[in-house]
């Protein structure tokens, strides 16, 4: 099984502290600094003395930064790669690599949007109730003879219990969802006991993540219409990572951005950090999914919370 990388910078990090640890090379921390956002030829480069290390710990080895600066257009520091590898990945930099099928992250690695945007395999379990005014806030769609999440109102037992839009769900109450209409799903809900509604949920099955890294401008190297990635920018982190047009974005970093406004997603993925995990899915699907929902209820009440971890 070979190794995984959320991104592909990631990836290009990881070969460069390989090559070095293969070669028993250790140099020392290399700071790249510049003094415009964006990346010229006289970007300056500091040196500082390499630290001793004990057995114990893992082996300090810094990738040469300008070259995949240079690259890729990234900002980068040894210390930043440093301390996103963990004592867990000391492995991943001997020469025999890490694990089979063990995720390595140089740059993504203290990346929190990566873990809250993550699409779990598997199945769960949860309890959901109904407020005060005997709702959920949750609304369910019919898609190919199953049932998934079309809509997570703001601040409802829904919110709180961790539903996204685009979960499948499998069972309501024991009962199996699959054949179901949307009238039928929501009946189901309805009639449901208001203290305790057990279902069983599926993440995100129509809907992939892909993690980029902003250049020394801060862009991505996407062009986003309504909510829909219409262009890419030619060799952005965009691109290298695969991410496709006439695809919609649902999440920022874990955070639900659909109903939002261009300006207000724009403003989102400014804040999101140099590295960025965007929830995507295809178009087609997207509209079917939304299909007789208003998009004044979408703006007005879907859950643009901030996930927990």
């Amino acid at each position: 099984m070979a190794t995984l990388y959320p991104s592909l910078e990631d990836m290009k990090g990881h070969q460069v502290l390989q090559a070095q640890a293969a070669a028993g090379v250790r140099t020392p921390a290399t700071t790249v600094v510049t003094e415009k956002p964006k990346l010229t030829s006289t970007a300056t480069v500091v040196t500082e003395k390499p630290k001793l290390t004990s057995g114990t710990e893992p082996p300090v080895l810094y990738p040469n930064l300008a070259e995949l600066e240079n690259y890729m257009g990234l900002a980068l520091s040894s210390e930043e790669i440093q301390k996103n590898l963990s004592t867990e990945d000391s492995t991943a930099l001997t020469p025999a690599g890490p694990s089979p099928g063990q995720l390595v992250a140089p740059l993504s690695g203290n990346s929190a949007g990566l873990r809250r945007a993550e699409i779990k395999p598997g199945v769960r379990e949860i309890h959901l109730c109904k407020d005060e005014r005997g709702k959920t806030g949750l609304q369910l769609k019919n898609v190919d003879q199953g049932i998934f999440v079309q809509l997570v109102k703001a601040n409802s037992p829904a919110a709180l219990v961790g539903l996204r839009f685009g979960d499948q769900v499998l069972q309501i109450d024991g009962k199996n969802c699959a054949g179901w209409s949307s009238d039928k799903a929501q009946r189901a809900l309805k009639k449901a006991n208001p203290e305790k509604i057990v279902m069983v949920v599926r993440d995100r099955p129509f809907q992939r993540t892909v993690t980029v890294h902003k250049d020394s401008t801060g862009h991505v190297g996407i062009v986003v219409k309504k909510g829909k990635i219409v262009s890419l920018a030619k060799d952005s982190s965009a691109a290298r990572n695969g991410l496709l047009t006439h695809h919609c974005i649902c999440e920022v970093n874990g955070q639900n951005v659909i109903g939002m406004k261009d300006k207000q997603l724009m403003e989102v993925l400014a804040g999101a950090g140099n590295v960025v995990t965007l929830t995507i899915i295809p178009t087609v699907i997207y509209e079917h999914m939304v299909k007789r929902l208003s998009s004044g209820l979408v703006k007005s009440s879907m859950d643009h919370s901030i996930p927990d971890l």
